[in-house]
């Protein structure tokens, strides 16, 4: 065996990416369309366009999505699974759809609909409004807790992300809105402390 080559036949600096090497199989009802430096991929759900460098190839073969890149440089590592990771969730998000929801803790915190958007409660001397970007929709569920929605995974994690930073949970208070399932970690308070 050549110096130059590991068991498998490869040379060292030639690992594949494990997310990149990833097919992407096309679900049934999804169709995928590759242009220059773009991809369109329309389901059931929408139709999502996502942009790709072009120094990765991206094309469809036997009913899957195959990403590539154009050499073994650290930097074409990089595209090519942040690429397959786009694509793919863009595949998810036409089929399935991406949500998100938070809940709004403390005593007199409440939301209600406001249009497409809602409006938030949470302690200060005015209400919080927040409207959705197209392609998004919030919806509320009785008056602590704010469903968020919508095909683009990016555009549903950063409205989410955008209604949390209105009141981030409080460490020592138990009151704010964090994100449903979100493990917090409450400190004590001063005076707690001093009794301990």
């Amino acid at each position: 065996m050549s110096g130059s080559e590991n068991g498998n036949g490869q040379s060292p600096g030639r690992t594949l990416s494990r997310i990149g090497r990833k097919t992407i199989p096309i679900p049934s009802g999804v169709t995928v369309e590759v242009g220059y430096g773009e991809v369109t991929v329309t389901g059931p759900r929408g139709t999502l366009t996502q942009g790709y460098h072009p120094d990765v190839v991206v094309k469809v073969e036997d009913g899957e999505i195959v990403v590539e890149r154009l050499s073994e440089r650290k930097f074409h590592h990089a595209l090519h699974g942040l690429t397959r990771s786009l694509v793919a969730n863009a595949v998810v998000g036409v089929t399935d759809g991406y949500s998100r929801t938070l809940e709004l803790m403390g005593v007199g915190y409440r939301v209600q609909v406001a249009g497409d958007g809602v409006i938030l409660n949470v302690g200060y001397s005015h209400p919080v409004e927040i409207h959705p970007p197209d392609g998004v929709t919030m919806e509320v569920e009785g008056n602590n807790r704010i469903h968020v929605r919508g095909i683009d995974k990016q555009k549903v994690g950063q409205l989410a992300a955008q209604v949390r930073r209105v009141r981030p949970p409080n460490a020592y208070k138990e009151k704010g809105i964090r994100y449903q399932g979100e493990v917090l970690r409450f400190k004590p308070g001063k005076s707690a402390a001093r009794k301990a």
